[in-house]
């Protein structure tokens, strides 16, 4: 019985992991609320005594120094179709010097089977910055299951050589998955453990409702090494949830989806908020460009994380993966250059502006980015 067990839950999260991608690529899956990149204006310096070819992309990260401040945002794994796409992920990381993340392992601790599809990342990418992916509220109790034990979160960590392990914070996602986790109650105070025993950093991470300036900061106290803040903004796991819950008939998951479709900080807005914290910061939710990369930066985040985007160059070859990333590369190099900086680091201390319903919520909450 226990072992018939292990193996539907095992068939239905290589189902839902599947889902997951191929809703992930479709239309639809997006806000209509954005990230707020179009009311952060920086300023132009006509004279910038700076050449282009001076301009040094190089970031430093977690121990590592990234080519480009660039991570491609964990998305997918345990499901057959995620090895191709990881591997060309992961190439692509190894090619340009970025950082890469998983989406989360959970499906392989169920089903060892899958670790394949998660550990060709670094078997592709040997020298990246390599950030392993589980769900907080698989820290704690469920109603059907015990919390991961230590020994199977050092196996998270050893089934890919990860340089570090996010966690990942999707309370919205789980409150409309039809098959979702409700339970999120003592989930700070293990990560807060976690942080002190793992033995590789914890990055926590949102999942598209951002992190607000006093969460970051509870974070920081908890010990964790850097956060993402994954705002609201872009690809809406709310939304891919609520396509779930209409295939299966749900109708408290379908009418939960388009009720809180909108929820969560926009990404700028968390970005001004969480640098407070004082950690190294990832901005990831509707970034599209080298641009939005350069204002992300500009408000204190240390690199971005970028997921659709890449997800759907992947799908058209890695020849696209690689012109995105040029295009991105060319893009953020040529902004600093046009607001006198030679580092990505330099852009926060350039002056910007902060108009509209961005500059409203951080005038709001107190958390201007002046």
């Amino acid at each position: 019985m226990a072992a018939t067990l292990r193996r539907s839950t095992a068939e239905t999260m290589r189902q839902r992991k599947a889902e997951h991608l191929e809703v992930a690529l479709d239309d639809g899956v997006e806000t209509v609320t954005g990230p707020g990149w179009h009311d952060v204006h920086l300023v132009h310096e006509a004279l910038p005594e700076v050449d282009l070819d001076a301009v040094d992309l190089r970031t430093p990260l977690l121990g590592h120094t990234l080519d480009l401040p660039l991570l491609i945002a964990g998305m997918t794994g345990g499901h057959d179709g995620a090895t191709v796409v990881n591997g060309a992920l992961a190439r692509a990381a190894q090619r340009h010097g970025l950082a890469i993340g998983l989406g989360s392992q959970r499906a392989a601790l169920v089903d060892p089977t899958l670790e394949p599809t998660y550990a060709v990342v670094r078997e592709q990418a040997p020298d990246a910055l390599v950030i392993g992916n589980i769900g907080a509220v698989q820290l704690i109790d469920q109603d059907d299951r015990p919390a991961l034990t230590f020994a199977q979160l050092r196996r998270v960590v050893e089934m890919i050589g990860a340089d570090a392990l996010a966690i990942h914070l999707n309370v919205l996602e789980e409150a409309v998955q039809p098959e979702g986790d409700r339970r999120a109650r003592g989930v700070a105070e293990a990560i807060g453990e976690l942080s002190a025993t793992l033995g590789v950093p914890i990055v926590v991470k949102e999942t598209g409702a951002g992190i607000a300036r006093g969460t970051a900061e509870r974070l920081r106290d908890l010990g964790v090494a850097a956060l993402d803040v994954g705002g609201l903004g872009g690809t809406s796991f709310a939304l891919v949830e609520r396509v779930r819950a209409r295939r299966q008939h749900d109708l408290r998951g379908s009418a939960l989806g388009d009720d809180v479709a909108e929820w969560g900080i926009p990404t700028a807005v968390s970005v001004a908020g969480a640098r407070s914290a004082g950690l190294p910061l990832i901005a990831t939710g509707g970034v599209r460009s080298g641009l939005d990369a350069a204002k992300a930066l500009a408000l204190g985040a240390t690199a971005v994380g970028v997921a659709r985007p890449l997800l759907l160059a992947a799908r058209e070859g890695e020849e696209a993966i690689d012109a995105w990333v040029l295009r991105f590369a060319t893009t953020l190099a040529t902004v600093l250059q046009l607001t006198g900086c030679t580092t990505p680091a330099q852009l926060a201390r350039r002056p910007h502006v902060v108009t509209g319903v961005t500059r409203a919520w951080m005038d709001d909450l107190g958390w201007r980015a002046r």
